[in-house]
């Protein structure tokens, strides 16, 4: 296996970034790929929800910029790397559950755009890379956290698709009101100053909206099975 340059291909310092809309099913598959091919995996996304969940329980205005940015040296946050139970703690406590909590929900978007956020977290995730051999998910990764990722993936779906499946993640929740909550999300991400949610040069299109889970494990596996070509496409 090799590289469109035709370097080795050495599959334990590859690093495989996964991007995409919320609901587009990134977290399944980046654990999956990162479990077939023998990798870890690093979400970022429960990193920027573990620094909200800390600046909740400590009464700080999630929606003051200045406070947020004032505060984000402070808790020590550590992402665990193993696909079948990755883990994140906060000053040594697992949040893992409490992250995912509708609180935590509706106030992750503002502290995500805080510039200060994106350096301190940029910084832990970049360190938890390392040498590679991982696959990393989040909304920024072939962009800015690691642009020069071997194999960079756009993970979309349409609207009804991700709505449909993030409602069913959260027990049967209206379909409707999720379908507008991830489109609200889409637009804050896409539209904050500070690494914006984007499609990254050279990375793969993949629209999972008709795809099974593990038809989209397959394909992002075939990627970093074989050359690449630079240039954004679809899959």
């Amino acid at each position: 296996m090799t590289h469109a340059d035709s370097t080795p291909f050495d599959r334990h310092r590859l690093v495989i970034a996964v991007d995409g809309t919320s609901g587009s099913g990134k977290s399944s598959t980046s654990r999956g790929v990162a479990e077939r091919l023998g990798l870890r995996y690093l979400d970022t996304g429960a990193m920027f929800r573990a620094m909200t969940w800390w600046l909740l329980r400590e009464g700080i205005d999630v929606r003051d910029a200045a406070a947020v940015a004032a505060a984000v040296g402070r808790p020590a946050i550590e992402s665990g790397t193993d696909p079948r139970d990755p883990t994140i703690t906060v000053d040594g406590v697992d949040v893992s559950v409490e992250i995912r909590s509708d609180e935590v929900n509706g106030a992750v978007s503002p502290v995500s755009a805080v510039p200060e956020v994106r350096a301190r977290l940029l910084d832990l995730q970049r360190a938890v890379i390392g040498d590679g051999g991982i696959v990393v998910e989040g909304r920024d990764i072939g962009s800015v956290v690691w642009p020069q990722a071997e194999v960079k993936v756009y993970l979309s779906a349409d609207p009804d698709a991700r709505a449909q499946r993030r409602a069913a993640e959260q027990g049967g929740t209206d379909v409707a009101s999720t379908q507008q909550s991830l489109l609200e999300r889409d637009r804050i991400d896409s539209g904050r100053a500070t690494a914006p949610l984007t499609m990254a040069d050279g990375a793969v299109h993949v629209d999972s909206t008709h795809l099974t889970l593990p038809e989209v494990i397959d394909q992002i596996v075939a990627l970093a099975s074989t050359p690449r070509d630079t240039g954004t496409r679809d899959a």
